[in-house]
Protein backbone atom coordinates (compact mmCIF):
# COMPACT_ATOMS: atom_id res chain seq x y z
CA UNK A 1 0.00 0.00 0.00
CA UNK A 2 2.92 2.46 1.03
CA UNK A 3 4.95 1.56 -2.50
CA UNK A 4 1.53 2.35 -4.27
CA UNK A 5 1.22 5.66 -2.60
CA UNK A 6 4.65 6.39 -3.40
CA UNK A 7 4.28 5.72 -6.86
CA UNK A 8 1.40 7.53 -7.33
CA UNK A 9 3.20 10.61 -5.73
CA UNK A 10 5.99 10.36 -7.91
CA UNK A 11 3.54 9.83 -11.04
CA UNK A 12 2.20 12.83 -10.13
CA UNK A 13 5.29 14.90 -9.31
CA UNK A 14 6.52 14.21 -12.85
CA UNK A 15 3.27 14.85 -14.43
CA UNK A 16 3.57 18.52 -12.76
CA UNK A 17 7.12 19.19 -12.68
CA UNK A 18 6.79 20.93 -16.67
CA UNK A 19 4.16 23.35 -15.50
CA UNK A 20 6.42 24.23 -12.04
CA UNK A 21 9.67 24.67 -14.43
CA UNK A 22 7.61 27.45 -16.48
CA UNK A 23 6.28 29.00 -13.57
CA UNK A 24 9.73 29.44 -12.48
CA UNK A 25 10.53 31.87 -15.34
CA UNK A 26 7.95 34.28 -14.25
CA UNK A 27 10.18 34.94 -11.23
CA UNK A 28 11.74 37.60 -13.33
CA UNK A 29 9.19 39.56 -15.51
CA UNK A 30 6.53 39.44 -12.88
CA UNK A 31 9.00 41.00 -10.45
CA UNK A 32 9.94 43.56 -13.01
CA UNK A 33 6.35 44.60 -14.67
CA UNK A 34 3.92 43.86 -11.90
CA UNK A 35 4.46 47.24 -9.96
CA UNK A 36 5.48 49.42 -12.65
CA UNK A 37 1.38 51.19 -12.81
CA UNK A 38 2.59 52.29 -9.33
CA UNK A 39 5.81 53.42 -9.81
CA UNK A 40 4.70 57.13 -9.78
CA UNK A 41 2.78 57.13 -6.69
CA UNK A 42 6.13 54.89 -4.80
CA UNK A 43 8.27 58.11 -6.05
CA UNK A 44 5.83 60.19 -4.54
CA UNK A 45 4.83 58.43 -1.39
CA UNK A 46 8.98 58.37 -0.92
CA UNK A 47 9.96 61.86 -1.50
CA UNK A 48 11.97 60.17 -4.45
CA UNK A 49 13.48 62.12 -7.24
CA UNK A 50 12.04 60.43 -10.40
CA UNK A 51 15.74 58.99 -11.42
CA UNK A 52 16.15 57.49 -7.86
CA UNK A 53 13.45 56.25 -8.21
CA UNK A 54 14.00 54.18 -11.26
CA UNK A 55 17.02 52.29 -9.81
CA UNK A 56 14.25 50.21 -8.14
CA UNK A 57 13.85 48.71 -11.29
CA UNK A 58 17.83 48.87 -12.86
CA UNK A 59 18.67 47.12 -9.14
CA UNK A 60 16.07 43.99 -9.53
CA UNK A 61 17.44 43.64 -13.36
CA UNK A 62 21.12 43.89 -12.16
CA UNK A 63 19.94 41.01 -9.49
CA UNK A 64 18.17 39.21 -11.99
CA UNK A 65 21.65 39.06 -13.66
CA UNK A 66 23.83 38.06 -10.61
CA UNK A 67 21.69 35.87 -8.95
CA UNK A 68 21.60 33.51 -11.75
CA UNK A 69 25.49 33.91 -11.73
CA UNK A 70 25.41 32.44 -8.13
CA UNK A 71 22.32 30.17 -7.96
CA UNK A 72 23.57 27.78 -11.24
CA UNK A 73 26.95 26.97 -10.00
CA UNK A 74 25.61 26.44 -6.56
CA UNK A 75 22.92 23.81 -7.94
CA UNK A 76 25.49 21.84 -10.11
CA UNK A 77 27.28 21.38 -6.57
CA UNK A 78 24.66 20.92 -4.19
CA UNK A 79 21.61 19.97 -6.25
CA UNK A 80 18.40 21.94 -8.04
CA UNK A 81 16.03 21.38 -5.37
CA UNK A 82 17.87 22.66 -1.74
CA UNK A 83 19.46 25.67 -3.60
CA UNK A 84 15.47 25.86 -5.47
CA UNK A 85 13.58 26.30 -2.25
CA UNK A 86 16.30 28.68 -0.35
CA UNK A 87 15.73 31.17 -3.38
CA UNK A 88 12.07 31.46 -2.79
CA UNK A 89 12.30 31.67 0.66
CA UNK A 90 14.66 34.73 0.14
CA UNK A 91 12.30 36.10 -2.89
CA UNK A 92 9.40 35.50 -0.10
CA UNK A 93 11.16 37.58 2.46
CA UNK A 94 12.85 40.31 0.34
CA UNK A 95 9.11 41.00 -1.39
CA UNK A 96 7.79 41.55 2.48
CA UNK A 97 10.80 43.85 2.97
CA UNK A 98 9.97 45.28 -0.09
CA UNK A 99 6.33 45.99 0.62
CA UNK A 100 7.45 47.56 4.79
CA UNK A 101 10.41 49.84 3.10
CA UNK A 102 9.83 53.18 4.46
CA UNK A 103 12.84 54.77 2.40
CA UNK A 104 13.88 54.75 -1.27
CA UNK A 105 17.43 54.01 -0.46
CA UNK A 106 16.14 50.53 1.57
CA UNK A 107 13.48 49.68 -0.79
CA UNK A 108 16.50 49.66 -3.93
CA UNK A 109 18.79 47.33 -1.85
CA UNK A 110 15.54 45.25 -1.04
CA UNK A 111 15.18 45.50 -4.65
CA UNK A 112 18.71 43.76 -5.55
CA UNK A 113 18.21 41.09 -3.61
CA UNK A 114 14.57 40.24 -4.63
CA UNK A 115 16.66 40.30 -8.20
CA UNK A 116 18.83 37.89 -6.66
CA UNK A 117 16.37 35.44 -5.39
CA UNK A 118 14.23 35.97 -8.12
CA UNK A 119 17.05 34.56 -10.87
CA UNK A 120 17.52 31.45 -8.65
CA UNK A 121 14.15 30.06 -10.38
CA UNK A 122 15.21 31.23 -13.80
CA UNK A 123 18.30 29.30 -13.57
CA UNK A 124 16.75 26.30 -12.10
CA UNK A 125 14.01 26.10 -14.62
CA UNK A 126 16.65 25.81 -17.64
CA UNK A 127 19.40 23.73 -16.09
CA UNK A 128 16.49 20.96 -14.02
CA UNK A 129 15.10 21.14 -17.77
CA UNK A 130 18.12 20.28 -19.44
CA UNK A 131 18.42 18.01 -16.86
CA UNK A 132 15.08 16.49 -17.57
CA UNK A 133 14.97 16.37 -21.18
CA UNK A 134 17.15 15.65 -24.28
CA UNK A 135 17.30 16.40 -28.24
CA UNK A 136 14.11 17.61 -29.49
CA UNK A 137 12.00 17.37 -26.04
CA UNK A 138 14.64 19.53 -24.90
CA UNK A 139 14.62 22.02 -27.64
CA UNK A 140 10.59 22.01 -27.57
CA UNK A 141 10.92 22.57 -23.51
CA UNK A 142 13.11 25.92 -24.42
CA UNK A 143 10.38 26.74 -26.61
CA UNK A 144 7.90 26.85 -23.92
CA UNK A 145 10.02 28.92 -21.15
CA UNK A 146 10.03 31.30 -24.26
CA UNK A 147 6.35 31.53 -24.78
CA UNK A 148 5.80 31.90 -21.08
CA UNK A 149 8.42 34.49 -20.47
CA UNK A 150 6.22 36.20 -23.03
CA UNK A 151 3.07 35.60 -21.25
CA UNK A 152 4.48 36.87 -18.45
CA UNK A 153 5.26 40.32 -20.02
CA UNK A 154 1.74 40.25 -21.21
CA UNK A 155 0.35 39.69 -17.71
CA UNK A 156 2.51 41.56 -15.23
CA UNK A 157 2.11 45.22 -16.51
CA UNK A 158 -1.93 44.78 -16.86
CA UNK A 159 -2.16 42.65 -13.72
CA UNK A 160 -0.13 45.66 -12.03
CA UNK A 161 -2.82 47.56 -13.71
CA UNK A 162 -5.64 45.95 -12.11
CA UNK A 163 -4.12 45.67 -8.77
CA UNK A 164 -3.35 49.49 -8.35
CA UNK A 165 -6.93 50.05 -8.37
CA UNK A 166 -7.55 47.81 -5.19
CA UNK A 167 -4.20 48.43 -3.60
CA UNK A 168 -1.22 50.67 -3.42
CA UNK A 169 2.43 49.79 -4.27
CA UNK A 170 3.17 47.98 -0.77
CA UNK A 171 0.11 45.95 -1.38
CA UNK A 172 1.61 44.88 -5.07
CA UNK A 173 5.04 43.67 -3.04
CA UNK A 174 2.63 41.73 -0.90
CA UNK A 175 1.00 39.70 -3.83
CA UNK A 176 4.43 38.82 -5.61
CA UNK A 177 4.68 37.49 -1.73
CA UNK A 178 2.30 35.65 -2.26
CA UNK A 179 2.91 33.99 -5.62
CA UNK A 180 6.15 32.99 -4.41
CA UNK A 181 4.21 31.22 -1.07
CA UNK A 182 1.81 29.57 -3.85
CA UNK A 183 5.09 28.16 -5.88
CA UNK A 184 6.80 27.33 -2.83
CA UNK A 185 3.85 25.27 -1.74
CA UNK A 186 4.16 23.17 -5.14
CA UNK A 187 7.85 23.16 -4.96
CA UNK A 188 7.55 20.91 -1.66
CA UNK A 189 4.92 18.92 -3.29
CA UNK A 190 5.93 18.45 -6.89
CA UNK A 191 9.92 19.24 -7.54
CA UNK A 192 12.03 16.18 -6.79
CA UNK A 193 15.69 15.96 -6.92
CA UNK A 194 16.63 16.26 -10.79
CA UNK A 195 20.36 16.06 -10.55
CA UNK A 196 21.62 13.01 -8.59
CA UNK A 197 24.37 13.32 -6.45
CA UNK A 198 26.54 11.15 -8.43
CA UNK A 199 26.44 13.74 -11.97
CA UNK A 200 27.22 16.29 -9.30
CA UNK A 201 30.14 18.97 -9.14
CA UNK A 202 33.13 18.58 -6.38
CA UNK A 203 35.53 21.09 -5.10
CA UNK A 204 34.81 24.91 -4.38
CA UNK A 205 35.31 28.41 -5.67
CA UNK A 206 38.30 27.27 -7.57
CA UNK A 207 36.33 24.00 -9.56
CA UNK A 208 33.57 26.76 -10.32
CA UNK A 209 35.94 29.49 -11.80
CA UNK A 210 37.71 26.40 -13.88
CA UNK A 211 33.86 25.71 -15.03
CA UNK A 212 33.36 29.12 -16.03
CA UNK A 213 36.92 28.69 -18.14
CA UNK A 214 35.84 25.54 -19.45
CA UNK A 215 32.64 27.31 -21.24
CA UNK A 216 33.85 31.03 -22.06
CA UNK A 217 36.99 28.14 -24.35
CA UNK A 218 34.15 27.14 -25.84
CA UNK A 219 33.96 28.68 -29.11
CA UNK A 220 30.69 27.57 -29.37
CA UNK A 221 29.27 28.46 -26.21
CA UNK A 222 30.62 31.98 -25.80
CA UNK A 223 29.04 32.75 -29.42
CA UNK A 224 25.55 31.25 -28.44
CA UNK A 225 25.71 33.50 -25.01
CA UNK A 226 27.33 36.72 -26.86
CA UNK A 227 24.10 36.11 -29.79
CA UNK A 228 22.12 36.08 -26.93
CA UNK A 229 23.30 38.81 -25.04
CA UNK A 230 23.45 41.27 -27.95
CA UNK A 231 19.53 40.56 -28.62
CA UNK A 232 18.39 40.52 -25.46
CA UNK A 233 20.17 44.02 -25.36
CA UNK A 234 17.99 45.01 -28.26
CA UNK A 235 14.87 43.46 -26.63
CA UNK A 236 15.70 45.64 -23.17
CA UNK A 237 16.38 49.04 -25.43
CA UNK A 238 13.18 48.26 -27.15
CA UNK A 239 10.87 48.14 -23.49
CA UNK A 240 12.70 50.90 -22.43
CA UNK A 241 12.10 52.79 -25.10
CA UNK A 242 8.54 51.99 -26.65
CA UNK A 243 6.77 53.54 -24.23
CA UNK A 244 8.53 57.07 -25.37
CA UNK A 245 8.34 56.61 -29.17
CA UNK A 246 4.85 55.47 -29.06
CA UNK A 247 2.63 57.37 -26.65
CA UNK A 248 5.51 60.90 -26.48
CA UNK A 249 6.04 61.15 -30.14
CA UNK A 250 3.00 59.02 -32.07
CA UNK A 251 0.38 59.87 -29.28
CA UNK A 252 -1.01 56.62 -28.89
CA UNK A 253 -3.26 56.85 -25.44
CA UNK A 254 -1.98 54.33 -22.48
CA UNK A 255 -4.84 51.94 -23.86
CA UNK A 256 -3.88 51.55 -27.60
CA UNK A 257 0.27 51.60 -26.13
CA UNK A 258 -1.11 48.62 -24.18
CA UNK A 259 -2.85 47.40 -26.85
CA UNK A 260 0.55 47.64 -28.95
CA UNK A 261 2.56 46.20 -26.61
CA UNK A 262 -0.13 43.21 -26.22
CA UNK A 263 0.18 42.33 -29.40
CA UNK A 264 4.25 41.69 -29.90
CA UNK A 265 3.93 40.60 -26.61
CA UNK A 266 1.69 37.52 -28.21
CA UNK A 267 3.74 37.57 -31.28
CA UNK A 268 6.67 36.80 -28.98
CA UNK A 269 4.87 34.01 -27.48
CA UNK A 270 3.72 32.43 -30.71
CA UNK A 271 6.88 32.80 -32.40
CA UNK A 272 8.85 31.60 -29.17
CA UNK A 273 6.60 28.20 -29.70
CA UNK A 274 7.26 28.17 -33.49
CA UNK A 275 10.54 27.86 -32.96
CA UNK A 276 10.93 25.61 -30.35
CA UNK A 277 9.01 23.46 -33.04
CA UNK A 278 11.21 24.00 -35.79
CA UNK A 279 14.61 24.85 -34.40
CA UNK A 280 14.56 20.08 -33.69
CA UNK A 281 14.48 20.04 -37.44
CA UNK A 282 16.57 22.85 -37.96
CA UNK A 283 18.73 23.92 -34.67
CA UNK A 284 21.34 26.64 -36.55
CA UNK A 285 18.72 27.55 -39.10
CA UNK A 286 16.27 28.69 -37.35
CA UNK A 287 18.63 30.97 -35.12
CA UNK A 288 19.53 32.50 -38.08
CA UNK A 289 16.64 33.29 -39.57
CA UNK A 290 15.55 34.87 -35.79
CA UNK A 291 18.48 36.81 -36.32
CA UNK A 292 17.59 38.37 -40.09
CA UNK A 293 13.68 38.86 -38.74
CA UNK A 294 15.10 40.68 -35.78
CA UNK A 295 17.45 42.53 -37.81
CA UNK A 296 14.48 44.00 -40.37
CA UNK A 297 13.26 45.00 -37.25
CA UNK A 298 16.14 47.19 -36.18
CA UNK A 299 16.38 48.80 -39.29
CA UNK A 300 13.11 49.74 -39.17
CA UNK A 301 13.58 51.89 -36.12
CA UNK A 302 16.67 53.18 -37.73
CA UNK A 303 15.00 54.33 -40.87
CA UNK A 304 12.55 55.65 -38.60
CA UNK A 305 15.13 57.42 -36.47
CA UNK A 306 16.63 58.93 -39.12
CA UNK A 307 13.30 59.91 -41.29
CA UNK A 308 9.49 60.43 -39.91
CA UNK A 309 7.67 57.22 -40.54
CA UNK A 310 4.31 56.57 -41.05
CA UNK A 311 2.82 54.64 -37.18
CA UNK A 312 1.98 51.60 -38.90
CA UNK A 313 6.20 50.85 -39.99
CA UNK A 314 7.31 51.67 -36.36
CA UNK A 315 4.66 48.94 -34.98
CA UNK A 316 6.04 46.69 -37.70
CA UNK A 317 9.31 47.46 -36.48
CA UNK A 318 8.78 46.70 -32.89
CA UNK A 319 7.15 43.65 -33.42
CA UNK A 320 9.55 42.07 -35.90
CA UNK A 321 12.54 43.28 -33.39
CA UNK A 322 10.93 41.34 -30.36
CA UNK A 323 9.74 38.46 -32.82
CA UNK A 324 13.27 37.54 -34.03
CA UNK A 325 14.54 37.64 -30.37
CA UNK A 326 12.21 34.90 -29.41
CA UNK A 327 12.62 33.00 -32.60
CA UNK A 328 16.40 32.83 -31.40
CA UNK A 329 15.78 31.94 -28.04
CA UNK A 330 14.93 28.21 -27.97
CA UNK A 331 18.22 27.45 -30.13
CA UNK A 332 20.55 29.65 -28.80
CA UNK A 333 19.80 28.29 -25.55
CA UNK A 334 20.22 24.46 -26.38
CA UNK A 335 23.33 25.45 -28.29
CA UNK A 336 24.55 26.89 -24.86
CA UNK A 337 23.55 24.08 -22.83
CA UNK A 338 22.97 20.96 -24.46
CA UNK A 339 27.19 19.72 -24.58
CA UNK A 340 26.96 20.64 -20.55
CA UNK A 341 24.76 17.90 -18.71
CA UNK A 342 27.13 17.67 -16.20
CA UNK A 343 27.20 21.55 -15.78
CA UNK A 344 24.29 22.79 -16.57
CA UNK A 345 23.67 25.31 -14.14
CA UNK A 346 26.97 26.92 -14.16
CA UNK A 347 26.43 27.10 -18.44
CA UNK A 348 22.87 28.65 -17.84
CA UNK A 349 23.90 31.20 -15.14
CA UNK A 350 26.52 32.59 -17.55
CA UNK A 351 23.55 32.70 -20.56
CA UNK A 352 21.38 34.53 -18.22
CA UNK A 353 23.79 36.57 -16.41
CA UNK A 354 24.42 37.49 -19.78
CA UNK A 355 20.98 38.15 -21.44
CA UNK A 356 20.11 40.41 -18.33
CA UNK A 357 23.41 42.23 -17.84
CA UNK A 358 23.86 43.39 -21.19
CA UNK A 359 19.90 44.34 -21.55
CA UNK A 360 20.73 46.34 -18.46
CA UNK A 361 23.63 48.30 -19.90
CA UNK A 362 21.34 48.85 -23.52
CA UNK A 363 18.35 50.15 -21.88
CA UNK A 364 19.10 53.84 -20.71
CA UNK A 365 21.08 54.20 -23.96
CA UNK A 366 17.52 54.46 -25.71
CA UNK A 367 17.28 57.92 -23.49
CA UNK A 368 20.22 59.84 -24.14
CA UNK A 369 18.38 62.08 -26.68
CA UNK A 370 15.47 62.45 -24.23
CA UNK A 371 11.89 61.55 -25.12
CA UNK A 372 11.28 62.50 -28.31
CA UNK A 373 13.80 61.05 -30.49
CA UNK A 374 13.84 57.25 -32.45
CA UNK A 375 17.19 57.66 -33.43
CA UNK A 376 18.60 56.07 -30.16
CA UNK A 377 16.47 53.49 -30.27
CA UNK A 378 17.50 52.48 -33.99
CA UNK A 379 20.83 52.69 -33.54
CA UNK A 380 21.30 50.84 -29.81
CA UNK A 381 18.98 47.98 -31.73
CA UNK A 382 20.91 48.03 -34.56
CA UNK A 383 23.90 47.92 -33.11
CA UNK A 384 22.87 45.10 -31.11
CA UNK A 385 22.00 43.05 -33.58
CA UNK A 386 24.91 43.53 -35.92
CA UNK A 387 27.00 42.39 -32.75
CA UNK A 388 24.77 39.28 -32.58
CA UNK A 389 24.86 38.17 -36.21
CA UNK A 390 28.86 38.46 -35.68
CA UNK A 391 28.59 35.99 -32.71
CA UNK A 392 26.55 33.49 -35.20
CA UNK A 393 28.86 34.15 -38.27
CA UNK A 394 32.29 33.85 -36.35
CA UNK A 395 31.51 31.85 -33.35
CA UNK A 396 28.50 29.44 -33.84
CA UNK A 397 28.30 28.96 -37.32
CA UNK A 398 31.92 27.23 -38.30
CA UNK A 399 32.38 25.57 -35.11
CA UNK A 400 30.24 22.61 -35.46
CA UNK A 401 30.16 22.52 -39.47
CA UNK A 402 32.27 19.45 -39.32
CA UNK A 403 29.36 17.80 -37.12
CA UNK A 404 25.75 18.43 -38.65
CA UNK A 405 24.42 15.12 -37.05
CA UNK A 406 25.25 16.46 -33.60
CA UNK A 407 24.02 19.49 -34.03
CA UNK A 408 21.52 20.48 -36.93
CA UNK A 409 19.01 18.00 -36.78
CA UNK A 410 17.72 17.00 -33.76
CA UNK A 411 14.62 14.63 -33.42
CA UNK A 412 14.83 11.71 -30.78
CA UNK A 413 12.39 12.51 -28.16
CA UNK A 414 13.17 11.58 -24.51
Amino acid sequence: MLDRMNTSTRSFARRILPTLLLLLTVFGPISMDLYLPALPALTLELSAATSVAQLTVTACLIGLAAGQLIAGPLSDRYGRRGILLIGIVAYIGTSLLCAASPSIELLILARLVQGLTGGVGIVIAQAAGRDVYTDGALIRFYGRLTVVGGFAAIVGPLMGGLLNGITDWRGLFVFLAAIGAVILVITLVAFDETLPAESRTTGGLGHILHDFRVLLRDRVFLGAILNQGFLYAALFAYLSGATFVLQDIYGLSPLAYALAFGANSAGFMVLGFVSGRTAGRWLRGTLSVGVVVAGVGALGLLASGLSRMPLWVVLVSLFLLAGGVAVSSPPATTIALIEYPQIAGTASSLLGMVRFGFGGIAAPLVGVAGATSILPLGIVTVASVVLAALAFVFLIRPARAAQPAASETITTIH
